[in-house]
């Protein structure tokens, strides 16, 4: 897919992007050579091809799910200007 200059410059005005007029031309070769890369990937078959999770087909280290701090609420807690019920009262900001 090639784009013209009008179309760059059309997207540029959505974009609220100022393009130089010394710079249009490179704007257009290199957004033409982008959809031009665009369209050749969607040209390749991938019907038989499954999705990766990973592309190395490694398998992620996951740690055990178990507790390993003491609950500390009261000593954290302790310094808070205003708490209760284990929550900490802050004043309100929003009406």
């Amino acid at each position: 897919m090639s784009l013209d200059r009008s179309q760059v410059e059309n997207v540029a005005r959505l974009a609220r992007i100022k393009i130089d007029e010394n710079e249009m031309a490179d704007y257009v070769d290199s957004l033409s050579s982008i959809l031009a890369l665009v369209d050749q990937m969607q040209a390749i078959d991938t019907t038989d091809v499954e999705p990766l999770a990973n592309p190395l087909d490694a398998a992620q280290r996951l740690r055990a799910d178990v507790v390993t701090e003491a609950n500390q609420r009261e000593l954290l807690q302790a310094n808070a200007p205003h708490a209760e019920k284990g929550l900490f009262l802050v004043p309100k900001v929003i009406e």
